[in-house]
């Protein structure tokens, strides 16, 4: 497990120097949001034809809203207009559905190993909504099975070497 800039990443592989060691991210792979209130899973609608452990492996352009980046429950930045006009919580603050902003590529992809013609996906990129939130791979998803999010702090794997 390594932590990267104050973030714990179960993830992600300390080797002995230190440093940390990502990850190829692959379909299911578990996303969160730092002004969402729920994890979500990354989507591909077509493999790209690239598998680890059967699964379709991610380029950094997996990126598009509704088609790869689904809803992170409900929004609370106040960059966000419909958060602006929503309604309290109970805990007094004001969210609105989720609809990403995502325009831009995931950071950080490994420019030297291209899927479908892109650089790879790794477990360390992030990518940006519109509305400030900040996106991370909780999970590269090589290990996890089914459809729940339960469970997600174990049994990671697909360490780059």
């Amino acid at each position: 497990m390594a932590e990267i800039k104050g973030i714990t990443r179960p993830d992600v592989v300390e080797q002995d120097g230190g440093g940390a060691e990502p990850s190829y991210v692959v379909a299911g792979a578990i996303l969160s949001c730092t002004c969402g209130t729920q994890l979500n899973r990354l989507k591909v609608p077509y493999s790209h034809g690239v598998h680890l452990k059967e699964k379709a492996q991610l380029n950094v352009e997996d990126k598009n809203p509704m088609i790869h980046i689904m809803p992170f429950g409900n929004c609370t930045s106040l960059l966000n207009p419909a958060v602006q006009i929503g309604k309290l919580d109970i805990e007094g603050r004001k969210k609105a559905p989720c609809v990403p902003g995502i325009s831009t590529s995931w950071m950080d992809g490994k420019t030297d190993v291209l899927v479908d013609g892109h650089p790879a996906l790794l477990s360390t990129c992030v990518n940006q909504c519109v509305y400030g939130g900040r996106i991370v791979i909780e999970d590269d998803g090589q290990e996890l099975g089914g459809s729940s999010l339960e469970g997600t702090t174990s049994g990671f794997g697909g360490a780059i070497r």
